[in-house]
């Protein structure tokens, strides 16, 4: 098939309307220095994010871990299982099915930890969630994978990276470990930091997107079943993640929490197992996927922060429209509420 119209001249692989190029020296040595910059940045985002956690409540989440089992369970029971059914529904290539299920056996993002905040969500819960599912996943992504993509190949075939895994469970821990410590010792400098941080976060999520799309520009043309798996797959996560924290009677918070933690996976690992476990002429089926899935997770979740600043000042205007009398008065607010101005919480 003459593919000279789609793929480009230094195109190692052509099948149809998708094409592999091998990365220039240009490109490896801006990705190198880029990693190294975005990894540094990711760290000083995590360590502010660390400063608005408190140790008794990270703790309590530890002792008595209800949010993170439900965050548990839509991690490696919803996401999985997702993945599997809309590799079926939608008819696609084994190696296209095994990809998508790795990606929902992948344990959740750092980003998510940013949008939590932005959401006024459960930081406490948010960090111990990430940071709990990233060291489940040793066990839990071979389990799953065994299960689900056993259909499609056999499970020596897949290479989980768990050096790789275990390097992002440090670089989570180290900086929210300090950023804790922190806000118990200078609370208010603390704050300080939080909202530098939390500015800096939100850039840096668009900055990775728009790197990602420059630096692998040339691999975007692939197959339009994968585009709409990787439009689905997220929204499912974040909705199902959503309703079933809302089922299990968490509050608004918590549930806001859970769906950002289901919904936002690690597309970084991801993209490394991909890279470990197929053959140049595979990687051209599959490359791809892991990226767009990283845009569109970064773009509903986007949309989901902008809805919720939407409601949040039509909240606050409404609130100061009607007059409060006897008959209306509301109850007293939490602190963790006249700080976030979210939804109210559950009554006791």
């Amino acid at each position: 098939m003459d593919n000279s119209g789609v793929c480009l001249a230094n195109a190692t692989v052509c099948n149809g309307t998708s094409c592999v190029v091998p990365e220039g020296n240009f490109n490896a040595v801006l990705s190198t220095v880029l990693s190294a910059i975005l990894t540094s940045l990711l760290a000083l985002v995590m360590f502010s994010m660390g400063c608005n956690v408190e140790i008794k409540k990270f703790l309590g989440h530890i002792k008595r871990p209800w949010g993170i089992c439900i965050g548990f369970l839509c991690q490696f029971g919803i996401m999985p299982l997702t993945g599997f059914i809309l590799s079926v529904a939608f008819d696609i290539l084994p190696v296209q099915a095994v990809v998508v299920i790795i990606m929902g056996c992948c344990p959740g993002g750092t980003s998510s930890n940013i949008l939590a905040y932005w959401v006024d969500g459960d930081m406490d819960l948010s960090i111990s969630m990430t940071t709990c599912s990233t060291l489940l996943a040793l066990g839990m992504m071979p389990l799953c994978l065994l299960i689900y993509t056993k259909v499609w190949v056999s499970s020596g075939v897949i290479v989980i990276p768990f050096d790789n895994i275990g390097i992002s469970l440090v670089a989570l821990i180290v900086p929210v470990s300090i950023g804790i410590f922190v806000n118990h010792k200078w609370p208010r400098q603390a704050k300080i930091i939080l909202k530098v941080g939390s500015i800096t976060g939100a850039l840096l999520i668009v900055l990775i997107a728009v790197i990602g799309g420059v630096l692998y520009q040339s691999a975007w043309i692939i197959e339009p079943k994968l585009w709409i798996i990787g439009t689905i797959f997220p929204l499912a996560g974040y909705s199902l993640g959503f309703f079933l924290a809302r089922i299990a009677g968490q509050s608004w918070d918590r549930c806001r929490t859970v769906a950002l933690e289901t919904g936002m996976q690690n597309t970084q690992l991801c993209s490394t197992i991909v890279q470990l476990s197929f053959t140049p002429e595979e990687l051209n089926l599959v490359f791809t996927f892991p990226l767009i899935y990283s845009v569109f997770q970064l773009f509903l979740a986007g949309l989901f922060v902008g809805i919720y600043a939407v409601y949040r000042k039509w909240y606050g205007k409404n609130k100061v429209e009607f007059p409060e009398g006897k008959d209306n008065e509301p109850d007293p607010k939490s602190s963790f509420q006249k700080a976030n101005e979210g939804f109210q919480p559950d009554e006791k």
